[in-house]
């Protein structure tokens, strides 16, 4: 039987006279109205000293569950109404449980996604104002992106008291929207009576920008600022660094992000509270939600789910590697958001409509993606994996069987997740699959690499035990850039590795789990601010275009009050 749904903001605008205040939100995990600075009634911001108060209190944290997914494809995999859906399945059955999200970037809204806030029965509410300006938190990292950018070029015009040499500037600008006409331009056009100096430059998404990223990772206000200046920005004449502190640009910068670091409270449709707070690309940026918002939440519930970006080779390597270890807050069980779908365009189906139907060669010949991020999760990081399969009407119960069965084979346990359509209902058996990955634990997390690690043994680790790969070759750019690094002695920063989402390796044609190839580094990348190292492998666009047909020209506004084809 075919079952038709409504669209997810039909669902949404149909919820939203159920939606409690955000006051009564609050009060189930102990806030109280004083701690909170209200956008209307289903938005807050957390007030700074309240949140510094819990953070600093001796409360202990409560257990984390990391949600990823295999290695992405065009279906699209369904991480995040995953995440929602479970913290409505863990409230179901009696937890008391968070949720901390990414905030949307409006340039994929308008461009393929379409929003970003899950569907179906698992929205976290409400979606428009998420899915566009929110708190205006993103409007913030963009000013204050190009309040620098704006003060680099007025240095260089007036005075240039640094020293800096025009052809080496390093800071771009920004915008959050997808517009590949901004990829490379010139600026200063005009000469330095109208415009400056006239260089090169380009725009990169704010969810590119170091400065969203810097947010994500700043513990507080003082670790805001010390990461801002810090900033690389350019480098002189005779090659030294030039950073944001250095042409006094910190202080303004650190005011336009004064709200934007408090962690913005909503709710999903069943009344959980959670956080969605910054949103760093996973396959340029770190790709998690916000230090702040993480912790804020373990304080607060006795489990916090959080989602990182794109597939596990991305936002959850990043997410241990990068951000776990440096603020304690290692998961206590991950969760693998897989489709049978997705198996079969894995495993050599080139057709939406035919991966549909039933194909178990397709799905076991695809399986050795999922099989790899598993042994991932098992082996190189020591955390307790759970499949989690999202499982849509056309799927049949030979396919579903026949996952977990094999799933069963390598010690874990899958369940299916139908939380698109039944809401936590939907997910009860994936949250108690869950809760007893927690209970049986694994021992102490692990780590693809060490600190201390040069950086082409950090590159060629993750290359080889994360990715598969058999081996890595530098280009002359990035070996002179990794030289450069060492110089300025920051070699000892984390990795933030930039690929491709929709392979393992760094090829998007090579699908499944790819065996005898080579990673290729063109660049390696310093963000001194963020704190990390982006080695850059083929090429990546800091700046996504907007398909064929983008998702923005299906959207609309009627007289009435209605949102159309924000889905």
């Amino acid at each position: 039987m075919m079952i038709i749904m409504k669209k997810d903001i039909e669902i949404a605008q149909e919820k939203a006279k159920d939606m409690k205040n955000i006051r009564e939100i609050a009060a189930k995990v102990g806030l109280e109205e004083d701690d909170l600075e209200q956008f209307g009634k289903h938005v807050a911001k957390i007030n700074y000293q309240s949140m510094l108060r819990i953070l600093n209190s001796d409360k202990p944290n409560g257990k984390l569950i990391a949600v990823t997914a295999m290695t992405a494809s065009r279906a699209g995999e369904g991480k995040t109404v995953t995440t929602i859906g479970l913290s409505q399945a863990m409230q179901k059955i009696g937890k008391s449980v968070m949720f901390a999200l990414r905030e949307p970037s409006m340039g994929p809204t308008f461009g393929i996604k379409g929003g970003a806030t899950g569907g179906g029965f698992s929205q976290v509410f409400p979606m428009w104002d998420i899915n566009l300006h929110f708190t205006g938190d993103l409007h913030a990292i963009t000013s204050a992106h190009n309040l620098l950018a704006a003060l680099v070029d007025n240095h260089l015009t007036k005075g240039n008291k640094c020293n800096i040499d025009p052809t080496k500037v390093t800071w771009p600008r920004t915008l959050d929207m997808n517009d590949r006409a901004l990829r490379d331009i010139l600026t200063g056009l005009g000469g330095r009576r109208m415009g400056g100096d006239i260089r090169n430059t380009g725009f990169v998404i704010t969810a590119a920008s170091e400065v969203m990223a810097i947010l994500a990772l700043s513990a507080n206000v003082g670790d805001l600022t010390e990461r801002l200046g810090s900033i690389l920005v350019g480098n002189t004449y005779d090659d030294k660094p030039v950073f944001a502190r250095d042409i006094e640009a910190v202080g303004a910068m650190t005011l336009i992000l004064k709200d934007a670091i408090k962690p913005n409270l909503v709710q999903n449709f069943e009344g959980v509270p959670g956080f969605i707070h910054a949103g760093p690309f996973a396959n340029i940026a770190h790709g998690n939600s916000s230090v702040v918002a993480t912790k804020l939440a373990l304080k607060l519930a006795d489990y916090t789910i959080t989602e990182g970006g794109f597939a596990a080779d991305l936002g959850f390597e990043k997410f241990v590697d990068i951000v776990a270890r440096q603020y304690d807050t290692l998961p206590n069980a991950v969760v693998l958001v897989i489709t049978a779908r997705a198996l079969k365009l894995h495993g050599g189906i080139s057709n939406l409509d035919e991966a549909k139907e039933k194909n178990i060669e397709a799905l076991e010949k695809g399986f050795s993606n999922v099989e790899k991020h598993l042994d991932n999760m098992l082996n190189v990081f020591n955390i307790p994996p759970v499949v989690a399969i999202n499982r849509f009407p056309f799927d049949n119960d030979e396919e579903m069987a026949w996952i977990k069965q094999k799933c069963e084979s390598l010690g874990v346990t899958a369940a299916e997740s139908q939380v698109f359509m039944k809401g936590g209902e939907g997910g009860v058996e994936l949250a108690e699959a869950v809760l007893a990955a927690i209970e049986k634990g694994s021992g102490d997390v692990k780590f693809a690499y060490e600190f201390s690690d040069s950086i082409k043994t950090k590159i060629e680790k993750v290359a080889t035990k994360v990715y598969g790969a058999e081996d890595v070759e530098y280009s002359p750019q990035a070996l002179q850039d990794i030289a450069y690094i060492e110089k300025l002695g920051f070699s000892d920063f984390p990795l933030c590795m930039a690929k491709t989402q929709l392979s393992l390796s760094d090829k998007i044609g090579l699908m499944g789990a790819p065996t005898g190839w080579t990673l290729n580094v063109d660049e390696v990348r310093l963000y001194t601010g963020a704190k990390f190292i982006v080695p850059i492998c083929g090429r990546m666009f800091l700046m996504p275009g907007l398909p064929p047909v983008p998702a923005a020209n299906r959207m609309d506004y009627t007289e009435d009050g209605d949102i159309i084809g924000l889905n």
